[in-house]
């Protein structure tokens, strides 16, 4: 038997190798053993909808309509938000949204121009 690692993201053990990454048939993630660890050192890595690592002072476009708590109107889907930050926490970025005002979003929820 090998050795070969469990998968980072789901803790699947049924993982396997392929021309250099590992594979998760579980979830689908694939990993190469140095990236996953250079990663592990790097907590604070934000990723948008479509994979795009995020940083600090990049755009994004919101991919569905979100509803706003305490008001009435949404987000709607397009809305192009400029210049964010990324913090800690279950919603990652801080940004001001015209006609809104400031506010928190998930990455999930965006996507990088």
């Amino acid at each position: 038997m090998s050795n070969v690692p469990s998968c980072p993201k789901c803790n699947s053990e049924y993982t396997y190798e392929d021309r250099g990454l590992f594979i998760c048939p579980e979830c689908g993630h694939e990993w190469n053993l140095e990236i996953e660890t250079e990663n592990s050192e790097d907590k604070n890595v934000v990723k948008d909808s479509n994979g795009n690592i995020l940083s600090d002072g990049d755009s994004v476009t919101v991919i569905k309509d979100l509803k706003v708590k305490g008001s009435s109107s949404s987000i709607k889907m397009g809305t192009k938000v400029k210049n964010i930050r990324l913090v800690d926490g279950d919603h990652n970025i801080d940004c001001k949204i015209d006609g809104f005002g400031a506010m928190q979003l998930k990455s999930e929820f965006v996507k990088k121009i």
